[in-house]
């Protein structure tokens, strides 16, 4: 089943209920012009006080009523459509959090606000769409019985118009699409280039850089105005052709009343009708462009749901490591998925990722935690220097992302925030790529003491290729090609295995 359809599917309950009210809002504001001209006929031009009273509380009860629907048929459409746009958010951000799923940032930025809430919106077009079908066909049936001739401008002039601009749907599809994609890319390149700005800026690419993204820029505004410009084409034509449409009616009716074919009632209500038929044609002609725009977004997000995440290796974690020991574990060619093989959930299972993510507040909060112990971390994942920096110490306010720091600085800090956790098994994947060889020493012997005292019966996998980290470990496991080839001290293995050595002494 479509994403559009799981939507519709499983808000049923509140899109059929919202769909009845407006329906009914909408017929009674079809009604309105119909209970005027009788008002005019029956108790204007014949004087009758009692009649006028009668008409007018009839006319203020359809106002209640059509009162009260709409506010009762938004309520429920309103509620359904954020309901169904959080749903989507949380599928989306389900998907990319999966570790074995890689989707661009930037991507998923815009997936997740505007393309969530535009499929969401369907749930308000439809409504919307039956409310106007069901205002056309009581105005249509209104207008036969004061003239045949006009209500077949109505029956026959709407689906003409209809089935003529639902031809320019594929391509403003097209085009929100590419609008959308060029956005997310835009969006991606800013969001790389704020979180490597330190680095640009140490070799001298700031400039080339900026530069790129300059381009994408452009390619993003060029984008959005081809869709803005091919939206904005189909709304004129859209207006336009309601308009003629209603003003059409009112013509032939002006004509039929000079010609004595209907009374000056009849005629307040065709006048009525025409101008209150505008709105309902407006939607109708603008129902292709909505449902354009919302197929468009529910395709992004059917690609990000569709993204089968990296299988693992077909090892069945084979090296679980045993209490009190400190294992190292060198993949060849790519460590990604097996990381994935121990994220099970489990809270005595920490998975450290190889990026580490930072949040704005400070440094103590990033952390989340404090005590003696902390001091001890602190030294073991060399983060005192980073606080030391700093005249606030722990309370030093950091970016989100980690912005203003160094690369080493956020892989200390989220090392910290692991050690801190003090988890039965901790799994780091690369923790030390991104500081000098003195502090990955440091790190190192940091770890080790920390988790590997006398007596300790906590584990740790290091997933790294880093000389340093593995000269710590009790012994190195060799995964090559998903399969487990050899075991052994890394003194050992580097001495007698030379695809290690090459690997990992550099």
């Amino acid at each position: 089943m479509s994403l559009l359809g799981r939507a519709l599917l499983r808000n049923r309950g509140p899109v059929t209920c919202g769909s009845l009210l407006i329906g009914l809002h909408q017929g009674c504001e079809a009604l309105v012009p119909i209970l005027i001209g009788v008002i005019v006929d029956r108790a204007v031009a014949t004087g009758q006080l009692s009649m006028l009273i009668l008409w007018v509380s009839t006319l203020a009860a359809l106002f209640l009523v059509l009162t009260v629907a709409y506010r009762a048929g938004a309520r429920q459409l309103m509620r359904a459509v954020a309901d169904e746009a959080h749903r989507l958010r949380l599928e989306v951000a389900a998907k990319v959090l999966d570790p074995r799923t890689e989707v661009r940032t930037g991507d998923v930025l815009t997936i997740s606000t505007t393309d969530a809430d535009t499929t969401s919106y369907l749930l308000d077009y439809l409504p919307r769409l039956f409310g106007a079908l069901v205002a056309t066909a009581i105005s249509a049936v209104g207008l036969c019985l004061i003239s045949v001739p006009l209500g077949l401008v109505v029956l026959l002039g709407t689906p003409v118009v209809l089935v003529g601009l639902q031809r320019a749907a594929p391509r403003i599809t097209r085009r929100v699409a590419a609008r959308q994609e060029v956005a997310g890319r835009a969006a991606s390149l800013a969001t790389d280039l704020v979180t490597g700005l330190r680095p640009l800026r140490g070799i001298g690419a700031q400039d080339a850089a900026a530069h790129r993204y300059r381009e994408v820029s452009r390619e993003s505004l060029a984008a959005t105005l081809r869709a803005a410009k091919t939206v904005g084409w189909f709304q004129a034509a859209s207006d336009t052709v309601s308009t003629l449409l209603a003003c059409g009616i009112a013509i032939l009716a002006g004509w039929f009343a000079l010609s004595g074919r209907i009374s000056a009632g009849e005629l307040v209500t065709v006048i009525g009708l025409a101008a209150f038929l505008g709105e309902p044609f407006a939607t109708l002609s603008a129902a292709p462009g909505w449902f354009a725009s919302s197929r468009a977004s529910a395709e992004r997000i059917e690609a990000v749901l569709d993204i089968r995440p990296a299988e693992p290796p077909p090892v069945g974690n084979p090296i679980p490591p045993v209490e009190g020991e400190c294992v190292g574990v060198v993949v060849e060619p790519d460590a990604g998925p097996l990381v994935a093989l121990f994220d099970d959930g489990s809270p005595d299972v920490l998975v450290a990722p190889h990026l580490p993510e930072l949040f704005s507040g400070t440094i103590r909060e990033n952390l989340l935690g404090a005590g003696d112990h902390l001091s001890d971390v602190l030294r073991a994942s060399a983060a005192d220097d980073v606080v030391a920096a700093h005249p606030d110490g722990l309370d030093h306010a950091i970016a989100d992302r980690g912005a203003a720091l160094s690369g080493g600085q956020r892989q200390r800090l989220a090392l910290a925030r692991a050690l801190l956790a003090a988890p039965r098994l901790l799994v780091l994947h690369e923790p030390t790529t991104a500081v000098d060889a003195v502090t990955e020493h440091a790190i190192a012997r940091g770890i080790r003491d920390l988790r590997h005292g006398p007596g300790s019966t906590l584990g740790t996998l290091l997933i790294t290729t880093s000389p340093a980290l593995l000269a710590v470990t009790d012994r190195v496991v060799v995964v090559r090609d998903g399969e487990v080839v050899a075991t052994g001290t890394h003194a050992s293995l580097a001495a007698t295995d030379d695809t290690y050595r090459s690997a990992v002494l550099r």
